[in-house]
């Protein structure tokens, strides 16, 4: 019998000479040494020994020798070798299993023969020992292999580079090895305990495999083999269960999954599969409960251990809910730890648990109870976690509840709670939360229980019925029910009635067109029950619609977000709501357009692909009603997104031919039902889609002029302006066509121009466009407006004009104040559209000599030809722009010419113009004329310099004193275009232009800082000392005047190296000066500061805060400014600079409130400083410390010295008047008993007055803080004591000075003193 074989601790550890007895290699071959040949006979013995004789040949010395040798230097074998080497101990084993069966079946046959007793138990041992060698042979194999492998893996990388070399005969490692880690498996699952003897399995057998097993697991390449991945997670599951493992097993798998991620979903599966097959979960309660005893802290240091140890307790949750859900009370606590990665994973795990553990409840009605119990405990976590401190756990959380709902794990009665948590976090200030909580809000929409339509009108119409019902079955019922009635509560998580019931009696009743039809019959729910969980139902249903509805005002701020999710996620929440027609949601995806401007391309697309989904349907004339809808109550913006969109969407061929067909019906009145306002709606959307196929306006020329200008004009005023802007965007080939066929259409343009028959608010948008529409495509625009302002004159001023304009005023009493105010704002604006019109000629001059020098066409005559290149070389070409740029020149100073003597047309109405502006006591009779001609004289200022510079200050008084805010706003905006027009001119009334954001006016103040704002950010006016102002308007009382100064800021911090840095300490000394409030102040310096994100700007900003404390005295000033330092982030090196500037604020850190500033600053840098640096911090916190209390003494002090000087003061000027009172005094005096002389009634009158006095002097020392109370003061033979002593004069022979007093003074022939004194008071 051979001896007993021993797992050793590695392979060559059987060489060892060892005391113990077993089975160990005695001849090991040297095969590196042996011939090719000898090396191919030894393997073929080998396998010839193996396969033809008996299984147990291996434990034979000779064998066994052999085989060690060949598994030793396996690597150097061939590929040939290896693979029948393998096969020959893999075949074996697999023979050997079957066979330990047959052991159990000879035991039982001869239970009694001793005999045959002991050949069983040499069988048994036979077989134990083979299975050992054979399971250490082949481990042995695969651990070389892979090892092996993972070098040439690491080597290859190199090598890639090089020539590759392929074997003749490759050897397949990756098939052998799933098949061996199998037959592994299928070693240990058989019955162990018939060759090892009941709990006597050999811990070094146990040990070998499961060391070797999980150093598999480090290998990710085995993972990714599915056949070995299953291998693995039998071994697992069998030893660390069948085989009672479960401690060791539990500690190699925390290490693996610490330390390797990709570990950690094969090893809960193995784990979970382990307990399913054995019906055991020791291993995995082992696992939860180690997991549950691991302090807090450690998950801190090891975050992506922390991280592997969540992944595998929410997989392991997803394959044994019930059995986590039991265990995860040891888990609970590491909530409070610091660990969010934990946290996060620990949510997830209970969201597994309610979403898996709960379904299928059986037991008696106690069990039952129980489970439904934790379950809800289950819940409250969830729910409490969503403010959770770290946005990580909370957005987890977020979609935790997002997949139990999917799930239909979440009750009616927990759905508007749900929603209610999911509502507040969309205003989280993390992005994640926001996201996650949107996408919770689709989830909850999507699969809630209470009907396809939620409008909350329709919800509380069928509500109402519904309760009317209830009130009338429960009536005539009430006597009978009074004890039921008590028990019964409104909650409707327990009702009969479930979400498709309520499907189908709710969800018709939310559609509109069937509302009136169910206030009849009514469906029948059956008895009082049901009716209450309806009734519950609906109110749920009504809660949920009504707190859909108050989202809206949240999603419009979140479509503004910088953030990118924000905006798709929140554009697909509203087309949900769409869908479910949650009341506010079509307005609100309305205020979604305005965002096709926006120049991230996955906002674009969110935006188009929304439109697309919403607005465009299959049938043509649906699509032409959807966009008709979308015209109607439009602003101008959502007009320009709009078409944006549609000319976006037609040049793609989204929008069909068919659609732009049904437009034009509707445009025609061919769609029975379809009015005037539909017929502009529809032209509207067609100048829309012309705008990149203008072809599409040419073939209903007539149908436009017609329609447009015609009679339905009258009922819709605003259809003659669109007819206007069809007109101006016809391709090149129909305006030819129009001019060609002579068309009445510039008939009907000068009709509407010189008509009256628009009101006053269309009239001046229609004229506007009428105007430009004359420029746009009349081929002498000029002389035509020119006819019109000639005409309208004639209307206007029935007595003509003779000579200069001034004139106009003699007959002003006869004109109409409308008329006159329509006519200045045509010639104005004729003026504005002929400037433009000598800038389009000027640049098509220039496109048209650009394209003949660039195709390089010559003259053919050689003389002109070289002529022309001669000019060419000497640079006289340039001439012919200089020629150019004269002509433009004086073309538009010929627009109003005002400095010749022979004037045009609209020179003649210029100095009228201007005249007319100056009488402020006419315009104020009429707002709407001054609205007008400042208007037009804005206009014209545009046009010509010298107008705009004798106007100026004219324009300036206005917008500064105007009564009308349109006039000033009108103005302000002007004040803009003209310093775009006219820099130079505009620049020393920068002061002006920016006083503007001090109107009174919340319009003018908006417009004066997009006016600002535009200026700035285009590098039209330099930023200049006045910036200050700006600043203020960051706390304005107006929400859309703060949004833009902080929109303004945060762009001009974009520009090149943050101006905002610069500007900053200028900003802060302006604002320290003015009355703002603390708040206001903060706000405002905390915004600035939170725009610098450069650490070097920060540092910069340290050394020049704290150089601005140097000369000043200003207790404000000093708050102020430590405050912006208490803002500012501070490096290493921004910390440093604090400290060396240390003499420049030292004198401010008296001041408690600039002390605390300070201490703020050093508890912020303490959070991140390093170890080293900590004492230089808490040196520097000492330091500032010892500084305020020596500032504070030095304070108290000098306001003592203060204090006394001033008390001196006031003794000495009362000594003073009583050394004058004693000279003029000539009466006797009298003695006392003591011999001291006394005057009673002097006596009397001195008394109140140093009662006086130091009644003065006392109030003095209380609120100062010194700590006396009591003042003695003997001068010479005059003591003087505090209130609270005998009020006496006593004089005496010897001058006695009082301790501490700095007074010195004499009091001579008192006693004639006295005697004048009172001879003063008897006359």
């Amino acid at each position: 019998m051979a001896p007993p074989f021993v797992f050793p601790s590695n392979l060559k550890e059987l060489e060892e000479d060892l005391e113990e007895e077993g089975l160990r290699v005695l001849c090991p071959l040297h095969v590196n040494g042996l011939h090719p040949s000898k090396l191919d006979d030894l393997v073929k013995g080998v396998t010839f020994d193996l396969s033809d004789r008996e299984l147990f040949r291996i434990e034979e010395q000779d064998v066994f020798d052999r085989i060690y040798s060949l598994v030793k230097d396996f690597s150097t074998l061939a590929p040939s070798l290896k693979f029948n080497l393998v096969e020959a101990l893999r075949s074996n084993l697999s023979v050997l299993l079957p066979s330990i069966d047959s052991l159990s079946r000879a035991a039982e046959s001869s239970p009694g023969n001793h005999d045959d007793g002991g050949h069983v138990a040499d069988r048994v041992a036979s077989h134990r020992n083979a299975l050992k060698i054979y399971s250490f042979f082949l481990l042995s194999i695969a651990t070389s292999e892979e090892s092996k492998t993972e070098t040439a893996a690491s080597s290859s990388k190199v090598a890639l580079q090089g020539r590759k070399k392929h074997a003749v005969c490759a050897w397949n490692w990756e098939a052998q090895r799933g098949r061996i880690i199998n037959l592994i498996a299928n070693s240990l699952e058989i019955n162990l305990s018939l060759l090892f003897g009941p709990g006597e399995i050999e811990d070094n057998y146990l040990s070998y495999i499961s060391k070797c097993i999980f150093t598999f697991y480090e290998n990710q390449t085995i993972i990714r083999d599915e056949e070995a991945r299953k291998g693995l997670g039998r071994i697992v599951g069998t030893v660390g269960t069948k085989l009672g493992r479960t401690d060791q097993t539990c500690a190699s798998i925390l290490h693996v999954i610490h330390k390797f991620d990709y570990a950690v979903a094969p090893i809960a599966d193995a784990v979970a599969s382990a307990e399913q097959k054995y019906h055991d979960g020791s291993l995995a309660v082992a696992l939860i409960r180690e997991i549950g005893r691991a302090d807090p802290k450690d998950y801190v240091r090891d975050t992506a251990g922390a991280e592997n140890v969540g992944r595998f307790l929410v997989e392991l949750a997803g394959h044994s809910p019930r059995l986590v859900s039991t265990n995860v009370g040891v888990l609970v606590p590491h909530f409070g730890g610091e660990s969010y990665k934990i946290r996060n994973a620990l949510v997830g795990v209970l969201g597994k648990i309610v979403a898996k553990a709960f379904k299928d409840v059986e037991g008696d009605v106690s069990s039952k109870s129980l489970r439904l119990r934790g379950k809800n405990a289950m819940l409250e976590i969830l729910l409490e976690r969503c403010r959770d401190v770290s946005a990580y756990t909370r957005s987890r959380v977020l979609q935790v509840w997002a997949e139990l709902c999917e799930e239909k794990a979440v009750s009616i009665g927990l759905w508007n709670e749900v929603a209610s948590v999911a509502a507040g976090r969309l205003e989280d200030k993390s992005a994640i939360v926001r996201k996650s909580a949107l996408g919770l809000l689709i989830t909850l929409l999507q699969h809630n229980p209470f009907g396809p339509q939620l409008r909350v009108p329709a919800f509380e119409a069928t509500l109402l019925r519904y309760k009317e019902k209830l009130h009338s079955m429960e009536a005539p019922q009430s006597p009978r029910l009074d004890g039921v009635e008590e028990g019964v509560e409104p909650a409707v998580t327990a009702s009969p009635v479930g979400p498709r019931q309520l499907e189908e009696s709710v969800s018709d009743s939310c559609q509109p067109d069937q509302t009136d039809t169910q206030e009849e019959v009514l469906p029948d729910m059956g008895n009082l029950e049901q009716i209450r969980a309806l009734v519950a139902s609906l109110e749920a249903g009504l809660r949920f619609s009504r707190l859909f509805m108050s989202l809206m005002t949240t999603l419009v701020q979140l479509l503004a977000s910088p953030n990118v999710t924000d905006v798709e996620n929140t554009i697909l929440l509203l087309m949900r709501c769409r869908q479910f027609q949650i009341d506010g949601s079509d307005e609100c995806l309305r205020k979604m357009l305005p965002l096709v401007f926006s120049q991230d391309k996955a906002i674009y697309e969110a935006v188009e692909t929304a439109f697309l989904a919403i607005y465009i349907r299959k049938n043509p004339i649906e699509t032409a009603k959807n966009l008709l809808s979308l015209t109607m109550d439009c602003s101008i913006g959502d007009l320009a997104a709009l078409e944006s969109l549609v000319s976006s969407l037609v040049f793609k061929g989204e929008i069909s031919s068919g659609t732009i067909s049904a437009l034009w019906d509707f445009f025609s009145f061919n769609i029975s039902g379809s009015g005037v306002h539909q017929s502009r709606g529809a032209l509207l959307i067609l100048c829309m889609a012309a705008k990149s196929s203008p072809s599409i306006l040419g073939s209903h020329l007539s149908e436009i002029i017609d329609i447009g200008f015609g009679q339905w004009s009258k009922e819709d005023p605003l259809l003659a302006r669109t007819a206007c802007l069809a007109l101006e965007r016809l391709s090149n080939e129909d305006r030819k066509k129009l001019i060609s066929k002579n068309s009445r259409v510039f008939g009907s343009l000068q009709n509407l121009i010189m008509g009256f028959w628009l009101p006053d608010k269309i009239w001046y948008t229609a004229v506007d466009k009428a105007i430009t529409t004359i420029y746009a495509i009349h081929p002498a625009p000029e002389m035509f407006a020119s006819e019109i302002v000639k005409r309208l004159h004639r209307t206007v001023f029935v007595n003509g004009v003779e000579g200069e304009g001034g004139s106009h005023f003699e007959c002003l009493s006869s004109v109409p104040v409308a008329k006159l105010g329509r006519f200045l704002f045509i010639v104005s604006h004729v003026a504005l559209n002929q400037l433009v019109y000598v800038e389009s000629c000027v640049r098509k001059i220039q496109k048209q000599r650009g394209k003949k020098e660039k195709s390089g066409t010559l003259p053919e005559n050689s003389e002109v030809a070289e002529a022309h290149s001669i000019n060419a070389e000497l640079g006289l070409n340039a001439t012919v722009d200089v020629a150019l740029d004269l002509l433009a020149e004086r073309a538009e100073k010929e627009i109003i010419s005002s400095g010749e003597v022979e004037k045009c047309l609209i020179g003649y109405c210029a100095p009228f113009l201007s005249k007319l502006c100056r009488n402020f006591n006419l315009l104020q009779k009429y707002p709407d004329l001054q609205s007008s001609a400042m208007l037009a004289l804005c206009r014209l200022m545009i046009i010509d310099p010298d107008f705009c510079e004798a106007n100026l200050q004219l324009l300036f008084t206005v917008a500064e004193s105007a009564p009308s805010d349109v006039v000033r706003s009108n103005c302000t905006i002007a004040i803009g275009d003209l310093a775009v027009r006219f820099p130079n001119l505009l620049e020393p009334w920068t002061e002006f232009i920016y006083a503007r954001l001090r109107d009174h006016s919340v319009t003018v103040r908006k417009n004066a800082i997009l006016v600002i704002s535009h200026l700035i950010l285009n590098d039209m006016m330099k930023v200049k000392g006045y910036i200050n102002e700006m600043a203020t308007k960051i706390e304005d009382e107006d929400e859309r005047i703060s949004s833009l100064a902080k929109l303004f800021f945060h762009e001009l911090s974009k520009k090149g190296s943050n101006p905002i840095y610069n500007l900053l300490p200028d900003i802060l000394g302006r604002l320290c000066n003015q009355d703002l409030p603390v708040d206001s102040f903060y706000n405002i310096m905390q915004f600035l500061i939170g725009s610098i994100k450069k650490d070097k700007q920060m540092d910069a900003l340290v050394e020049k805060l704290c150089n601005r404390f140097s000369g000043v005295n200003d207790v404000k000033q000093w708050e102020c400014i430590a405050y912006c330092l208490s803002q500012l982030t501070l490096t290493e090196r921004g910390f440093k600079k604090l400290i060396e500037s240390f003499k420049a604020y030292e004198h401010a850190l008296s001041e408690d409130s600039v002390l605390n500033h300070f201490r703020s600053i050093i508890a912020k840098y303490k959070k991140f400083a390093k170890a080293d640096a900590k004492a230089c911090v808490e040196e520097f916190e000492d330091k500032i410390a010892k500084m305020h209390e020596e500032r504070k003494e030095q304070e108290l002090t000098a306001q003592n010295a203060k204090l006394h000087q001033q008390r001196v003061g006031t003794l000495e000027g009362y000594l003073t008047k009583k050394k004058k009172g004693q000279k003029e005094n000539s009466d006797i005096v009298t003695e006392d008993e003591n011999g001291e002389v006394v005057d009673p009634p002097v006596q009397e009158e001195t008394s109140a007055e140093k009662e006086n006095l130091y009644k003065s002097s006392n109030l003095s020392t209380k609120g100062s803080r010194c700590g006396s109370t009591t003042t003695s003061t003997i001068v010479e033979e005059v003591e003087v004591q505090s209130p609270l002593s005998t009020r006496k004069v006593t004089l005496k022979g010897k001058t006695k000075i009082c301790k501490g007093s700095a007074l010195k003074g004499s009091v001579t022939n008192s006693s004639v003193s006295r005697r004048a004194t009172r001879s003063t008071r008897r006359s």
